[in-house]
């Protein structure tokens, strides 16, 4: 199979097998106003198996919420068909309105405010600001 490059965009790589969806799906990426690739399952030498996304025309995406996904994907910025930039992700500090607070205690629960999650010293756990539950970073992705 043959995926031609992007002259101007992002390729998102090195996203772990079967989570490209969920990227996808925060994206919001259509396809319709511009060339959107979705590889699933592709070889990886660091990895056995990756997926790969490939967004032309677009520059601007919340990385914060994509190293929630995948803190283990690369984010290529692409102009005129060069590499201009390579970016690894990692797990936010900080994530609003991503994950939602399971306690029915929580503020958040019952009023109209913003689902804020701090991460927990250098750990993949995160604490909702209003009531302290923890959550692991990898059951958001379940």
């Amino acid at each position: 199979m043959t995926i031609e490059g992007i002259g101007n965009g992002i390729v998102i790589d090195h996203i772990r097998a079967g989570f490209g969806i969920k990227v996808l799906g925060y994206l919001g990426a259509t396809g319709k106003s511009d060339t959107v690739a979705f590889i699933m399952n592709a070889p990886s030498k660091k990895h056995s198996r990756k997926d790969i996304i490939k967004l032309e025309n677009t520059n601007d995406l919340d990385l914060t919420v994509l190293g929630l996904i995948d803190h283990n994907a690369t984010v290529n910025v692409i102009k005129n068909h060069e590499i201009v930039d390579k970016i690894k992700l990692s797990l936010p500090e900080k994530v609003t309105n991503v994950i939602r607070c399971k306690n029915p205690r929580c503020v958040t629960s019952i009023e109209s405010i913003s689902h804020t999650f701090q991460r927990v010293g250098d750990s993949d756990t995160y604490h909702c600001v209003y009531c302290d539950d923890l959550v692991k970073a990898d059951a958001y992705l379940k």
